[in-house]
């Protein structure tokens, strides 16, 4: 059964908008997760140099960790698949989609704030100029080096422990979703590795400042994440024209610079089909994914509750 809730945490981690700290909410395992998570600190690591196996893998609830991490890393297997072929054949709809999934997400997250202020609002501006920058900055292509991997494993699994924010998100925004499906998929172990080593430091340094940030100024930091989510709205809609390309090491064409467009351009400046019903019917379809989660992760609180 543990198994099985890490294959729904991996499909949701899968695709930005869906948070895998939701699904973990909503399938009864989410405080566990965060103790295991809190367990991965100084103390745990003397345990482990000194030798003390035993006791340092029960500090960090070894067995529950390898066990949801084989649940979440099978789905993500399956799911770079089917996501890059989506990329591939119906880039606007897909699109669309996650544009509809990070919508709600925003709105779901906007909620977690029980009180408004002028602190709160300024704190939202605030993030979405920061996320609106960071997308206008960040080109289409980011650097393919060991170092930058490494650095978005550790961004990108602060997000995935948080619910309602979307690991994957960030990984659109820092332009590296596409390039960690694609290694996924072949198996690129060096890619991984690091990817992985920088979600391990990510976890063992940010979680804690994330965590702090969230006892002490939380209205403020939900704010902030928040409008960080709207401003990047921009990375993830759906019609696009490329002004620049460049050549990837296996010689293929990416893009380098892009543009949002309205769809009735589109097919005019890029020469193909915008999907306009099939991407308005999908966005919708996202939007309503991520509410109906949301209800029953507010459902599953209940029943704890009582």
């Amino acid at each position: 059964m543990l198994y099985l809730k890490g294959l729904a945490m991996g499909a949701a981690d899968a695709v930005p908008g869906v948070s895998g700290g939701t699904v973990a909410f909503i399938t009864g395992i989410y405080e566990r997760l965060l103790g295991a998570i809190r367990g991965l600190n100084g103390s745990a690591l003397r345990l482990l140099l000194k030798g003390k196996f035993s006791a340092f893998w029960q500090k960090v609830d070894g067995t529950f960790l390898v066990i949801l991490l084989g649940g979440i890393l099978s789905s993500l297997l399956i799911f770079s698949r089917l996501i890059l072929y989506w990329l591939e054949t119906v880039p606007e709809i897909l699109w669309a989609f996650f544009f509809g999934l990070i919508v709600a997400s925003c709105w779901l997250v906007a909620k977690g704030i029980p009180r408004w202020n002028l602190g709160t609002v300024l704190f939202l501006v605030l993030g979405t100029i920061s996320g609106y920058l960071l997308t206008v900055l960040t080109p289409a292509n980011t650097p393919e080096h060991l170092l930058f991997i490494f650095l978005s494993g550790a961004i990108a699994i602060c997000a995935m422990i948080l619910p309602g924010i979307s690991g994957s998100f960030i990984l659109v925004i820092l332009g590296k979703y596409e390039f960690i499906f694609t290694a996924l998929k072949a198996f690129q172990l060096k890619i991984l590795l690091t990817f992985a080593l920088g979600c391990v430091a990510g976890l063992l340094a940010f979680s804690h400042v994330v965590h702090w940030l969230l006892r002490k100024f939380h209205n403020a930091t939900v704010a902030f994440l928040t409008g960080i989510m709207i401003g990047s709205l921009n990375k993830i809609w759906p019609w696009k024209q490329v002004l620049e390309y460049y050549t990837n090491r296996h010689g293929e064409q990416k893009p380098l610079r892009e543009v949002n467009i309205w769809p009735g351009a589109y097919q005019e400046l890029t020469g193909q089909a915008p999907h306009l019903w099939w991407a308005l019917g999908f966005a919708v379809l996202g939007f309503l994914l991520v509410w109906g989660i949301e209800m029953a992760a507010r459902q599953s609180q209940k029943v704890h509750q009582s």
